[in-house]
């Protein structure tokens, strides 16, 4: 089974997530998605991220602006910082992945997402961004804003965090091959790997 666990608040995921259902396609193996809240990650195990942000190596800051672009024109992908909006909450993003899966639209939802926070530099913890992008894939908003607000999608946001942290993961994108965890969207080619040999390839 290929699970990928992850949160549209990070670039780097924005790009597995992108480079990853090809690689998915091209092996015909299905895709699990597992939604989660990355800042929850953080809090309960790795708050060093937030120590890095307070206090970053300038000339290691630069380099990885300059390695995610790098990444990013190799997937023809648009990725820019954006100033007034970061680290943002996508608490409710998320829970809108968990509650659009059972209709097929988590991966469509999710690549809406990624693009209106990372190209347009639009604040996806506000309700009008979200139902825009609702709109756009003909999701009814009323629907949505009730779905992202049950109870049952909040704990499934909740315990998917709880399960990557039990597994090991400590981040986001974090994809698992059976149980060998992956960190990274730069550990693709080591995932088609593990996939290729689960099946003796």
């Amino acid at each position: 089974m290929l699970e990928f666990f992850f949160d549209c608040s990070s670039p780097w995921t924005y790009l597995a997530f992108h480079n990853i259902e090809p690689l998915a396609a091209e092996l015909n193996e299905p895709i699990h998605w597992r939604p989660v809240l990355v800042g929850g990650i953080f809090n309960a195990i790795n708050p060093s991220v937030y120590a890095m942000r307070e206090n970053p190596v300038p000339a290691k800051a630069a380099y990885m602006l300059k390695d995610m672009q790098d990444w990013a024109r190799v997937a023809g992908l648009k990725i820019i910082m954006p100033p007034k909006v970061f680290p943002v909450n996508s608490v409710k993003a998320m829970r809108g992945c968990i509650w659009l899966e059972p209709q097929g639209k988590l991966p469509a939802f999710a690549r809406a997402v990624f693009e209106a926070y990372w190209a347009r530099e639009e604040d996806i913890s506000q309700d009008a961004v979200l139902l825009a992008i609702c709109a756009q894939l003909g999701i009814d908003g009323d629907a949505f804003l009730a779905g992202i607000a049950d109870s049952a999608i909040k704990q499934q946001l909740k315990d998917n965090t709880d399960e990557v942290i039990r597994r090991g993961g400590f981040g986001s994108p974090t994809i698992f091959v059976g149980d060998d965890m992956y960190f990274g969207n730069d550990r693709l080619p080591l995932v088609r790997l593990a996939l290729l040999r689960q099946r003796g390839g």
